[in-house]
């Protein structure tokens, strides 16, 4: 009779009970398999539309606000693209329209304002602007702005870099690009044929669309140096807010990569906008739609 009791008493038990009281049988709702661990896998932006112009189909070529990278390496680079333009057009933004267009960017980055004014004043120290010709992977043209002490010491490092991941230092790329002005708008509710019709009526030459670091879309018009200034003038008074307006190495041509060529490409612009050295890096890339 014992055993007979011990048996109902058993089959009264759920196997979730016995895993419980026991401890040594898990669930059957757990798995006994290890969880599953995904590879990190970077993003890149290939679906952003191609029409009058270069796609920006990567962000690491960008200065990133404070919430996507370092605040300190933000500040650093803007205190370089201070320094050049102080170099090039003088430490007076009202006549120096570059400039004053970059210190509109460090004011949106909440750049504190003595580290503005201490970077304005160290423009007259010792240092060289350089841009270093390079080919990338599947032939892409790049043009690598640099500001150094120490011209050996960056050509080495970003030789280095270039070598270790696919590319090479190669004269001629230079010739690829042309130095333009590029006044950037909010694209969500403007076509690109609005968008074209604008260009016409404000004085650009062109129109591209574009990405930001949240994926929302952009327009750049593309001007002449000189009439930077007048064209965001007019896309004012046409009720266009500004994004931002500057100086870019525009390419006359584009080049299409497949898929491992732009993660190669991507890894590459990655490393070298990291060198401390290194200001800006341009390309000639075109994404695939």
């Amino acid at each position: 009779m014992a055993g007979a009791a011990v048996l109902r008493a058993l089959r009264t038990l759920r196997p979730g009970t016995l895993a419980t009281t026991s401890g040594r049988f898990p669930a059957p709702a757990e798995s006994v398999l290890p969880p599953r661990r995904s590879c990190p896998v970077r993003a890149l932006q290939l679906s952003a539309a191609s029409c009058a112009g270069h796609n920006k189909w990567s962000k690491v070529k960008n200065i990133k606000g404070p919430k996507d990278e370092a605040r300190s390496k933000v500040f650093m680079k803007l205190t370089m693209m201070i320094r050049i333009a102080v170099r090039e057009g003088g430490p007076n933004p009202d006549m120096n329209i570059n400039l004053a267009q970059i210190l509109e960017q460090c004011r949106s980055k909440n750049m504190p304002k003595a580290s503005i004014e201490t970077a304005i004043k160290a423009a007259g120290k010792p240092a060289s602007q350089h841009i270093f010709e390079a080919r990338g992977p599947g032939g892409c043209l790049l043009l690598i702005e640099a500001l150094t002490e120490n011209h050996s010491r960056s050509q080495q490092d970003i030789k280095r870099l270039l070598t270790k991941n696919g590319g090479m230092l190669s004269d001629g790329a230079r010739h690829n690009f042309e130095k333009r002005g590029a006044v950037v708008v909010p694209g969500q509710n403007v076509s690109i044929e609005r968008a074209l019709e604008l260009a016409i009526e404000v004085g650009a030459e062109d129109v591209q669309e574009a990405e930001d670091e949240e994926e929302q879309p952009l327009l750049k018009f593309i001007c002449d140096m000189m009439d930077m200034g007048k064209v965001r003038v007019s896309l004012e008074q046409q009720g266009m807010p500004i994004t931002s307006a500057g100086l870019e190495f525009i390419p006359r041509t584009l080049l299409s990569l497949d898929e491992d060529h732009l993660n190669a490409a991507s890894t590459l612009i990655e490393a070298l906008s990291d060198c401390p050295d290194v200001v800006r890096v341009w390309d000639n890339i075109q994404a695939d739609s």
